[in-house]
């Protein structure tokens, strides 16, 4: 019987090179690549998901693959849990469809989503991994803060949106929706709670939810809704934590035009808010039912003279109220015709039809033609859509500027996909 051949033993110098080895290049993360078939279950089992919509032509893009790559990594060894923060990638060349559903309009585009909800804030940091990381490190902190006094309550800020749950315990689904909910809304409103007996005295009939609106004086609402439905309590939440008419800045300028929707803004004097408050009565009043069809803003006129401009307004034409569809603004006939009943909706309804666009290029519609006049084709060139070409920084798609001037007009450091807007700040 021939004896068992064994390998040679390794030189100890050679197991001290393996370990050095595997020490200094370990194990890279696998960046998830998403496609049409697994896109929606991949993203529905993440709690929290970051995704690189990218083009492998565009030079950002290449230089930002290895640096997400190695956040990844970074992440991974403190949320080793596969659900708990997926990084993936989208090639936008290869899934045009999924570019185009998740309104892709540059390249690199970092985008958060939580169990398939896509937020509304795309990642505009530093692309570097320090920043990548914290920003996943943040995203995965509590954004509920727990009072121990109920006296605690009468204390917060009534500047904000104030979102409070009592709750008997927090390992229950009640609780459970509460947070879902809170982890998406945490940048529009202040997320607080309480449980068992310091929150009894606020369960008259079981956990209970209650919203707190800016105003020392402005009363509470209750939510009635059932607590463990997320999609009724989400859209309860929302409603409140997200104003009808929101302020347009330089800091979410891009961000709001990326929404896609055309908006209806009111031109004011930051002091105005005679003119703000009944813009905002009005299009509660007149447009509610388009809402989510047009985006209802307001800014500045002193900080927004370009717009202005555009529709051959300065600030002392202020308020004005105009629509940016992106292609041409179009502008109210009089502000002092706002609260006539109507008057405002239809101006919208006239931008859905096509009839502004069309009576800009060619003269108002036949039937607005007064009798026995003749109906001439009055050729014209409304103004350009001024918030298209707005951009919001030197370095945008690289890292957002913090600075609190107005960026100046400066080419974009990323690539645009064709047919969507851009936002270019004057």
């Amino acid at each position: 019987m021939r004896p068992a051949a064994f390998p040679p033993s390794p030189e100890p110098a050679c197991l001290f090179l393996v370990l050095v080895s595997w020490l200094f290049n370990p194990a890279r993360s696998e960046i998830t690549s998403l496609d049409s078939g697994n896109i929606d279950d991949i993203l529905n089992n993440a709690d929290v998901a970051l995704v690189n919509f990218y083009a492998d032509w565009c030079r950002f893009s290449q230089m930002l693959h290895p640096i997400f790559e190695e956040a990844s990594n970074v992440i991974k060894e403190e949320y080793p849990d596969k659900n708990q923060v997926v990084f993936a990638r989208v090639d936008c060349d290869q899934h045009s469809d999924i570019a185009q559903r998740y309104r892709i309009s540059k390249y690199p585009t970092l985008k958060l989503f939580r169990n398939g909800m896509m937020m509304k804030r795309e990642y505009r940091g530093q692309r570097s991994v320090t920043a990548i990381a914290d920003y996943i490190r943040q995203q995965k902190s509590n954004p509920i803060r727990e009072v121990q006094d109920l006296e605690e309550i009468h204390s917060v800020d009534r500047s904000k949106r104030n979102i409070i749950g009592y709750f008997e315990q927090k390992d229950s689904n009640n609780y459970r929706t509460f947070e879902r909910v809170s982890n998406i809304l945490h940048d529009d409103c202040v997320f607080l709670s309480a449980f068992g007996t310091v929150s009894k005295p606020e369960r008259f009939s079981g956990d209970n939810v209650i919203y707190k609106p800016p105003g020392e004086n402005a009363p509470d609402m209750v939510y009635l809704g059932s607590l463990t439905n997320f999609d009724l309590v989400y859209a309860w939440t929302q409603d409140k934590c997200v104003p009808l008419v929101r302020e347009i800045t330089f800091e979410n300028g891009e961000e709001l035009t990326e929404e896609g929707l055309p908006f209806l803004i009111l031109f004011h004097m930051k002091d105005d808010l005679e003119s703000l408050e009944r813009f905002q009565q009005e299009v509660a009043r007149q447009l509610i039912s388009e809402k989510g069809t047009i985006n209802f803003l307001h800014a500045d006129c002193d900080k927004f003279r370009h717009p202005l401009l555009h529709i051959q307004k300065t600030p002392a034409d202020c308020p004005v109220v105009a629509i940016d569809s992106f292609r041409h603004m179009y502008v109210f006939p009089d502000f002092n015709d706002l609260s006539i009943p109507g008057k405002l909706k239809q101006f919208v309804l006239d931008l859905h039809s096509g009839k502004l666009h069309r009576e800009f290029h060619h003269g108002p519609d036949p039937t607005d033609v007064a009798p026995g006049q003749p109906n001439q084709d009055v050729a014209s060139s409304p103004p350009e859509s001024s918030f298209q070409k707005l951009a919001p920084s030197e370095h945008s798609g690289l890292k957002v500027s913090a600075a609190s001037t107005p960026p100046k007009l400066l080419p974009r450091h990323m690539h645009q996909r064709s047919g969507l807007p851009l936002i270019h700040m004057p």
